[in-house]
């Protein structure tokens, strides 16, 4: 069962890799791909935040307070701490290359940050059931790409190396294994409901902020405001139904 589960943590921190696709062709109208790109994903982190995450850290927290107000107080105070965190982040990142480097690298940082307890999470649930493991796989594998895309795009298009852009997502991209390697040697003993609340509401803050401060905001900075919108809601819809399904 833990070759297995490996496996499965391996090939979903492996889509993230697939951001650098639009990298790979020559457009004519480079804005609108990078315009595209951070609307998209901004759309797809919001989702994965309301719609994912915030759900299931509440449903774990539920389990161990019977009451309701325990219940969102411990939701709102590590949501806001991961709000606080990735603005921290933001704040003491300073580049010698423009806002775009430093759009993808917070988003390189978050997503790592996210990406460890959805590994431990995936080898943990593959652990113990292969069908929902291979479920979340699926859902996780599918919003990993645009993840990628929201670190190789800004990385690339500031920089114009395809190699740091490559780089970058490898390094999100790992984190996703090393999630399940730490659960592995460590966690898979010790990992409770609380510490999988905590961990969940962290990174819907972080990647809320992520998404509304620094993608969307970067892209609207294009002043392509129809697209921007347009690529943002497809974003929250992708998300959601990839979610739904899975």
């Amino acid at each position: 069962m833990f070759h297995y589960a490996f496996l499965l943590t391996i090939l979903a921190g492996s889509a993230t890799l697939f951001g650098i696709v639009p990298i790979l062709f020559r457009f004519r109208d480079t804005n609108k791909v990078i315009i595209c790109s951070l609307s998209f994903a901004s759309g797809v982190m919001i989702s994965a935040s309301f719609f994912d995450l915030i759900p299931e850290a509440y449903l774990y927290f539920s389990s161990l307070y019977n009451s309701s107000i325990f219940t969102f107080l411990f939701l709102a105070i590590f949501f806001v701490m991961g709000i606080l965190i990735s603005t921290y982040i933001n704040k003491h990142l300073s580049f010698k290359e423009d806002n775009l480097y430093k759009v993808g690298i917070t988003s390189m940082l978050a997503i790592i940050i996210h990406n460890l307890p959805e590994g431990i999470l995936t080898f943990l649930t593959a652990s113990i059931d292969k069908r929902l493991g291979f479920s979340l796989f699926v859902a996780i594998f599918l919003h990993n790409i645009p993840e990628g895309i929201s670190i190789a795009v800004p990385i690339y298009y500031s920089t114009s190396s395809k190699c740091k852009a490559f780089f970058y997502s490898f390094l999100a991209a790992i984190s996703e294994p090393l999630g399940a390697i730490l659960a592995f040697l460590f966690l898979r003993h010790v990992m409770n409901n609380l510490l999988f609340g905590i961990l969940l509401s962290l990174t819907a803050g972080i990647m809320t902020n992520i998404s509304l401060y620094e993608l969307l905001p970067e892209s609207f900075s294009y002043k392509r405001k129809k697209i921007s919108l347009i690529s943002f809601i497809i974003g929250l819809i992708f998300m959601y139904i990839s979610i739904s399904i899975f």
